[in-house]
């Protein structure tokens, strides 16, 4: 499938508000143009879609992945090549996701991670260079060209069952059950008062609403869930920064690495975990051959348990969001997670006071870390962690990341992340229909030889913090095999 003839995609790492204006900028010639101006940029790219061009330069794959540099970054969409390099720190979705592909094909990557190719094609058009030589394949040569087909047409029969169709009551329902949480805290503090049982009791129901509240932001990251992608955009920074209190932007580019790039040293956020944890089989080997010892990682399994998971949401995630919006002086998220904060001064102050409700606020994030901790660990620590190998977007990410098995209290509990293969394979579909998609994601896996791992809750839990002592045992043995020199 030609570029040109919109292929489907999911999750965006654009900016719709600015796409629209880019589009309406160019049909009127003014910036803020209104009414029929706001000529949908789905239709504009159709149109020129079938304009006449020049003749386009042919490259082989060996020519394209010389230009795998920070300073000089090609891709291949569709079999298109294009320069992204001047616009890489322009794109909404950080340049590190663009340079982590440049040089290889990403035809699957881009269909995942963007909702709609037409409107991205607006900003792709001025960075189209060639297109691969007619003899060249695909994709790289190395690359299982039968099962990325086999891939692509799963997709296809995906997008025709309409399974890539948001249902807005599901997550409307779910943002309810997050506001009804809190307004129900509110009344029983006022009601019964600030006492210690009763101040126990709200921070766990303050929790589960911040729990569920990481899960609906996870939704709106991904999802197009509305026309106007004004009203996407606000959703999320509502969801992230006023109901979380977290800076959206962070989030958003730290999230969008971790999918392109899951379980990749150096390439994935969540792999570099360093200097507090050592994960997968060679990160431990390096740190112990190069007497790298910032704690006693044969016991880091311990200190996951009792430190790391407790402090995951107090003091990682918060730290990391804050030094992020001050480093970039992100203002806007700034401004909305202030909200946040001033909403619990305004609503728990009358009770506990300043310091009180600061003491709230951090024993609600205090309680859910382990909860965030084991559901987001849980389906990649486990599984393969490797250097840069190129492979093709369905075997990596069925080979990092593991099912938990579905049942109503696993789907609630983890927020449907326990299906996290199909999440992963195609990251804007809605939730609601990841276990419709389940058993043709298994049946592609088999054809192929690929495991398709799915595990009970619980053994899950168990397998991260075995992975996580089988990881310190290989740095102990590094450690002390390799002397110091």
């Amino acid at each position: 499938m030609m570029f040109e003839e919109k292929p489907e995609g999911n999750g965006s790492l654009i900016d719709e508000n600015q796409l629209y204006l880019g589009v309406k900028q160019q049909a009127n010639r003014k910036p803020g143009a209104s009414g029929k101006a706001k000529f949908s940029a789905r239709q504009e790219a159709n149109d020129k879609c079938y304009l006449p061009r020049k003749s386009l330069s042919m490259y082989t794959w060996q020519e394209i992945q010389r230009h795998n540099q920070e300073t000089d970054q090609w891709l291949v969409i569709n079999r298109k090549v294009y320069n992204v390099t001047g616009w890489a720190d322009r794109h909404p979705g950080g340049r590190k996701v663009l340079s982590h592909y440049a040089g290889e094909d990403s035809t699957d990557v881009f269909r995942a991670m963007h909702p709609d190719p037409d409107i991205v094609q607006l900003y792709l058009k001025p960075l189209l260079i060639g297109e691969l030589a007619p003899e060249e394949p695909n994709q790289e040569r190395n690359k299982n060209s039968q099962l990325v087909e086999d891939f692509q047409e799963l997709r296809r029969t995906l997008e025709t069952m309409n399974l890539f169709n948001a249902n807005l009551g599901f997550f409307f329902l779910h943002l309810a059950q997050i506001l009804v949480l809190e307004a129900l805290a509110w009344v029983i503090v006022w009601h019964f008062g600030s006492g210690w049982l009763v101040t126990m009791f709200i921070s766990c129901l303050l929790t589960v609403a911040q729990a569920q509240c990481s899960f609906l932001q996870h939704d709106m990251a991904h999802l197009s869930m509305f026309k106007k992608a004004k009203w996407n955009h606000l959703m999320q920074i509502f969801v992230m920064g006023h109901l979380k209190g977290l800076s959206a932007k962070w989030w958003n580019m730290q999230h969008f690495q971790h999918h392109v790039k899951t379980n990749i040293y150096l390439k994935d956020p969540d792999v570099n975990l360093g200097p507090f944890l050592v994960m997968g089989d060679l990160q431990p080997v390096k740190y112990g051959k190069n007497k790298i010892k910032f704690i006693n990682y044969e016991k880091q399994h311990l200190y996951f348990c009792m430190v790391g998971a407790p402090l995951f949401m107090l003091v990682y995630i918060n730290m990391k969001s804050i030094l992020a919006m001050y480093r970039r002086r992100a203002w806007k998220d700034i401004a909305w997670v202030s909200s946040f904060y001033i909403r619990y001064f305004i609503t728990f102050g009358p009770f506990y006071g300043i310091f009180g409700t600061m003491v709230l606020i951090y024993l609600i994030k205090f309680l859910e870390g382990p909860w965030m901790a084991y559901v987001t660990q849980m389906s990649h620590i486990p599984m393969k962690m490797s250097n840069e190998e190129n492979q093709d977007w369905f075997s990596t990410q069925v080979l990092a990341t593991c099912n938990v098995e579905q049942s109503f209290f696993n789907d609630w509990f983890t927020g449907h992340l326990n299906f996290q293969i199909e999440h992963h394979l195609f990251p804007t579909m809605p939730r609601h229909n990841y276990h419709k998609v389940a058993p043709l994601v298994k049946s592609l896996c088999a054809k192929h030889g690929l495991p398709y791992v799915n595990k009970p809750m619980l053994k899950a839990f168990g397998d991260t913090l075995r992975a996580l002592k089988k990881y310190g045992a290989l740095w102990k043995e590094a450690y002390c095999m390799h002397p110091q020199t």
